[in-house]
């Protein structure tokens, strides 16, 4: 039997027994189904949302197992149809239980006796209902409540204060709008007329008036895509590369460009000029190289391999007008994106990566010209690898100085912090250099 919820299962197995990445395995599975656009909506939600609230599907289930769960299956069974129990209020109780009293015979050895495990567990969950820790500690019920480890629920009160740390909480259980960029191959009237004809609801975004949120998703299966006329790019991402005053003519470096959603956005900019895009994976050059192709820039785009924290030993000194560092990092900007990001992350990472960004800024430096533009860019939200590496880098090179920066619809300020509670957005943060020698 293959259905929706089976494959939700297969791919749930291979994200929470064997680490495989959540959208990769979920594309995946897609991909090779012959589902329809509903059901493969459905297991999409099954997967994430299980993803997301797993603390929380744990906290619900462990009083009730009182034995050793042998078959590696029974687990993620028991999270996902918890999860449309307590979250799937369309879904009657019968039906998700039957569906997983039918997967746990499918996917069961035979006489393994999960089947009376797993209904057992899930009609003692039923008649007991949703329980929560007491509100009275407030880490460890917001913690469980949303689904986060206790000492990411403690950072971001600390760091944000308690009522905007519990929205950023709450956002990132929340599903992310699809965004896509109108590219320099379009304009505004021709993409709408397009997805008007294609039968898309859509409207520009609040960050930008060059993105716009798409609904259904399945863009990528337009001509407006095929032919480079909108590329899929979140809206506060795309603010990286608009925060360079480009005249065309500029050598540029994207220090760490892979996939290449900015490279592609900063050659759209150029006229004579010509980007260099670099990163550390030979492998991902070719999807730099693609972006490029499909958006109509190969021209003005060339790849290069290279670890960006040595980019200075490998290319001559003051050779870019423009740098673009969008650096490697916690990504917790990205959870709504890519929730298990939350559970695989610790302060001890947070430290390391801001460490890795400065080396990297510190890399590219000498290779920026006088009066030339550096950009630093993250897709987290954390002190340490924004404002500290921002601060720390100035320290070290008294010849830059932070200029202010006005992108979007935003007002001009110092440095851009964009909280994923805010705009539909993910959460970033971009800062602006200039080298005045």
């Amino acid at each position: 039997m293959t259905n929706a919820r089976s494959i939700a299962l297969e791919t749930l197995i291979k994200v929470l027994n064997n680490n495989s990445y959540s959208n990769i395995a979920l594309n995946n599975a897609l991909q090779k189904s012959d589902l329809n656009t509903a059901d493969k909506a459905l297991v999409t939600k099954i997967v994430y949302g299980t993803i997301q609230y797993k603390l929380y599907l744990e906290y619900q289930l462990k009083p009730l197992i009182k034995t050793k769960l042998k078959d590696k299956f029974i687990k993620p069974l028991l999270l996902m149809s918890a999860y449309q129990y307590f979250f799937l209020e369309k879904v009657p109780t019968n039906a998700i239980f039957d569906e997983a009293n039918k997967l746990a015979k499918q996917f069961s050895k035979k006489n393994s006796g999960s089947f009376r495990l797993v209904n057992g567990i899930l009609r003692a969950m039923d008649r007991r209902g949703e329980i929560l820790p007491s509100a009275k500690d407030k880490v460890k019920y917001l913690s469980i409540k949303y689904s986060y480890p206790k000492w990411l629920v403690k950072y971001l009160i600390n760091l944000f204060g308690e009522k905007t740390g519990q929205e950023i909480l709450s956002s990132g259980n929340q599903a992310l709008p699809v965004s896509i960029r109108i590219t320099a191959n379009s304009n505004l009237r021709e993409v709408e007329d397009d997805l008007t004809k294609d039968k898309f609801e859509y409207h520009l975004t609040p960050l930008t008036n060059h993105n716009l949120f798409v609904n259904p998703g399945q863009v990528t299966n337009t001509q407006l895509f095929k032919e480079g006329k909108i590329t899929i790019q979140d809206s506060a991402a795309s603010l990286a590369v608009d925060a360079f005053d480009f005249k065309g003519d500029e050598q540029v470096l994207d220090a760490c460009a892979a996939p290449g959603g900015k490279t592609v956005q900063i050659a759209e900019h150029l006229t004579s000029g010509e980007v260099t895009a670099l990163d550390i994976h030979e492998n991902k050059l070719n999807l730099i190289q693609n972006a490029a192709k499909r958006l109509k820039v190969s021209e003005k785009v060339k790849t290069k391999t290279c670890d960006a924290r040595k980019a200075g030993e490998y290319s001559s000194q003051r050779q870019f007008a423009k740098i673009l560092v969008d650096a490697p990092c916690s990504g917790l900007g990205l959870i709504r994106r890519k929730p298990e990001i939350r559970y695989d992350k610790s302060m001890a990472d947070i430290e390391k990566l801001s460490k890795i960004q400065l080396d990297i800024l510190n890399s590219v430096a000498c290779l920026l010209q006088e009066d030339g533009e550096l950009v630093y860019s993250t897709c987290t939200i954390t002190k340490q690898e924004d404002e500290d590496v921002v601060e720390k880098f100035l320290q070290l090179h008294p010849d830059f100085e932070l200029a202010p920066i006005q992108v979007g619809n935003l007002k001009q300020e110092k440095m851009v912090k964009i909280l994923p509670n805010q705009y539909d957005s993910d959460g970033f943060f971009i800062a602006k250099f200039i080298k005045r020698g």
